[in-house]
């Protein structure tokens, strides 16, 4: 890991904590590595937000966490030394209507302008994320994949990966 900072997307998260997904591996490999405080990992509070609200959702998980259970790995998550929480920039809504503008989406996908902007509003140009695509269109990120355990470094993965 570098110390330059890189945001953990949220399916990251979701996948280290259930152990029979084929991401959970390289997904707790990297959350291992927060740990220690030279990680260089950071989250923002959308990142927080939607890991609760997949971690509880019964249509989304095959054994969803109750609330008192999800608000625990919250407060672990948030504890961990090498993983940064950011804030929301107060120009946010400037930011992610910048970047339609920019690349139009609608639907879902307008969450991950969103997550754009607050990484860019805080300075952060890495995602660690199993989502490529969905940031393909933002060319200001360097959009990696967590390592698997085997592997020392993350692998940069770009269009036609």
């Amino acid at each position: 890991m570098t110390t330059e900072l890189a945001l953990v997307d949220t399916n990251v998260l979701v996948y280290s904590f259930f152990r029979d997904h084929p991401l959970c591996p390289a997904s707790a490999h990297l959350l291992d590595h927060a740990q220690t405080s030279a990680a260089g990992l950071c989250v923002v509070p959308q990142v927080l937000a939607e890991f609760y609200a997949i971690i509880t959702n019964p249509r989304r998980v095959s054994v969803p966490f109750t609330a008192a259970e999800a608000l625990a790995e919250l407060a672990n998550i948030r504890a961990l030394p090498g993983l940064t929480q950011l804030p929301v920039p107060l120009d946010i809504v400037d930011r992610w209507s910048a970047l339609l503008k920019q690349r139009p989406v609608t639907g879902h996908d307008f969450f991950d302008a969103q997550l754009v902007g607050a990484m860019l509003g805080n300075g952060v140009r890495k995602i660690y994320t199993f989502n490529v695509k969905d940031f393909i269109p933002f060319p200001e990120l360097e959009v990696l994949e967590p390592p698997s355990p085997s592997e020392p470094e993350a692998v940069e993965k770009r269009e036609g990966s």
